[in-house]
């Protein structure tokens, strides 16, 4: 498991962190075909997968869809979104802290973690987004250590 140190980290700093805040959602019918090439165009690694009203329903991601080529060839990239997904993902709130987002994901063994406020979708965490604002933040600390100790 990955550890994660020092202070918390909230999720909503995270998405403060990130270079880019869309979110990229896709229909259940929508062919797998059509989500590999948004996912190509876009250079992501999953598209949240919305219904009526934009309810989250599901993820597919890249996984998903590699795992299910490999297995039975071409012809799933006809299969509809709805087919691939992952149904029921685990969701974030702003308020749920890097340590407890991180430990899912790994646990679950997924990248992408969709978050809401009030039900509805308002970003996607990713692991790297996790890693890269840690790493940010530690890297900030040792700067302010080190002013410090030098006395600037």
């Amino acid at each position: 498991m990955i550890a994660i140190t020092g202070a918390v980290m909230l999720v909503q700093q995270i998405l403060k962190h990130k270079n880019d805040d869309a979110v990229y959602t896709i229909r259940p019918d929508v062919s797998v075909a059509d989500a590999t090439a948004m996912l190509s165009s876009n250079r992501i690694g999953a598209l949240i997968v919305t219904g009526a009203g934009g309810a989250v329903v599901g993820v597919i991601s890249e996984r998903d869809i590699v795992r299910n080529l490999g297995e039975r060839g071409p012809d799933c990239l006809q299969d509809k979104v709805n087919d691939m997904m992952t149904r029921d993902p685990f969701f974030a709130s702003k308020q749920d802290s890097d340590a407890s987002v991180v430990q899912r994901m790994t646990e679950g063994h997924f990248r992408h973690m969709p978050v809401l406020e009030a039900g509805k979708l308002i970003g996607v965490v990713t692991l790297g987004d996790v890693v890269k604002a840690r790493l940010a933040e530690l890297a900030m600390e040792n700067e302010s250590m080190q002013d410090m100790i030098m006395g600037r």
